[in-house]
């Protein structure tokens, strides 16, 4: 099939390629010039495993495209798929959705044949509508119909996540669209995706409301690996526990700092400003927002107590910045609530993250970026594991702090605090 993609970042890129390893013809599309140019000699903008790989290949094949111009691509293929940012306007919970309808009037001057027109970016319930009303004006209805089709991808997951999904979501209520659909996903459902065909606005709430099930199920660990240290319990204990529940599952119940990224905090504000424009409140994704607001404070206080509220020329490392692991988004990661707090107290800090240097830290004095953990960590007071990536987790802190009385913070609690005891590291962890 001859698909468009507009937008190359993070759902648009990921979708586009992957589409194309499928067999599809693709063409990514984005306004920026610069962007595009780097795509074509596969520099890729971000950091997601094997995705460099997969863009050469199919750029190569010839099934992969990019360009910057949204009209001939739109003419050239069948099935236009939205995939602009959503992010929250400044100030407000309200999804900014301006770039969706922007995108929109131009495709609606392109339509001469029949298209599919998706929506893959994620967007309050109702967006659909509103994009069938603007593609109307120019645009007899029988030459085009507007799909909801949610992407579910993880950072750091994308390409497994996109070739092996749980389930694939169509929001069509017209049989000619999910025919065509159905067809498009055949080499996913047939390794075992769900196929699940609704009405366009359920499938734009099962985004929201997955995102915000996800994110309650990390404020609730959070929240109980408050209590456990204050019970003395151990909350990894707690978390298998309950996670062996089939009905509760185990994922996402690692406790840690804040959760972040492109999605779950603009999604949980977005589906609360829904819910207040339709007069019927979330209380409970209300309290997830709140206890994740303060949550990064709830550490920091932590920290201050462990280094005896004596912050001032401490020499401090953070090990990882990301939100997560396997990915260089900075979106609403603890660290940068973290790293200008004790920055402003006096500390001195070092950073290391695989994914590089981040420019959110550069105008901070003796806020510095090391190219490896062994200059990030020699001459510490204190270590923050901040980010579960993997290379931190076999490390031989002994041989590699030059300090003798360090001390380790584990935000992710991939270190065993039994073998920390037996080294003679003094080793904090969450919930414990």
């Amino acid at each position: 099939m001859k698909l468009c993609m507009i937008g190359t970042g993070y759902v648009g890129l990921v979708s586009g390629v992957c589409f194309a390893e499928l067999g599809n013809d693709v063409i990514c599309v984005d306004k920026d010039i610069a962007k595009i140019n780097k795509l074509k000699k596969s520099i890729i903008p971000i950091y997601e495993p094997g995705l460099e790989e997969l863009v050469k290949k199919n750029y190569k094949s010839g099934r992969l495209k990019f360009s910057t111009d949204l009209a001939e691509s739109v003419r050239k293929s069948n099935i236009i798929f939205i995939c602009v940012g959503t992010p929250t306007i400044k100030n407000k919970y309200e999804a900014d959705l301006s770039q969706v309808y922007s995108v929109t009037k131009e495709i609606s001057k392109n339509i001469k044949s029949f298209k599919i027109i998706i929506n893959k970016s994620t967007v309050p319930v109702t967006t659909g509508d509103k994009v069938e009303k603007i593609i109307s004006l120019k645009v007899k209805k029988q030459l085009f119909s507007v799909v909801s089709n949610p992407e579910f991808l993880r950072e750091g997951e994308a390409i497994r996540d996109f070739i092996y999904p749980d389930r694939v979501v169509i929001g069509t209520s017209e049989k000619k669209s999910n025919k065509i659909l159905k067809n498009l996903y055949s080499p996913l459902i047939s390794k075992g995706a769900k196929y699940i065909n609704t009405s366009r606005r359920a499938a734009e709430l099962i985004k929201y409301a997955s995102n915000a099930f996800l994110a309650t199920k990390i404020t609730f660990i959070n929240e109980l690996a408050n209590l456990c240290e204050k019970l003395d319990i151990n909350i990894e204990d707690v978390s298998i526990g309950i996670g062996t529940d089939n009905r509760i599952g185990s994922r996402f119940l690692r406790a840690g700092p804040a959760y972040g990224g492109s999605c779950f905090p603009k999604d949980t504000r977005a589906l609360i400003d829904t819910a207040k424009k339709s007069k019927s409140p979330l209380s409970i994704i209300n309290t997830v927002i709140n206890s994740n607001n303060k949550r990064s404070h709830l550490l920091l206080t932590r920290i201050a107590k462990i280094l005896k509220n004596k912050i001032k020329n401490k020499k401090i490392t953070f090990l990882g910045v990301t939100f997560k692991a396997n990915t260089d988004d900075m979106r609403e990661s603890a660290s940068l609530k973290m790293i200008p707090f004790l920055n402003k107290k006096g500390a001195i800090i070092n950073y290391y993250d695989p994914s590089g240097k981040k420019n959110e830290f550069e105008k901070y004095k003796n806020v510095k970026f090391k190219n490896n953990i062994k200059d990030a960590c020699e001459m510490s007071d204190l270590i923050i594991v901040h980010t579960e990536w993997n290379e931190f987790k076999l490390l031989d802190l002994k041989k590699i702090v030059k300090k003798r009385n360090f001390i380790i913070y584990d935000m992710r609690n991939i270190y065993s605090a039994e073998k920390m005891k037996k080294q003679k590291i003094k080793y904090f962890g969450i919930g414990k």
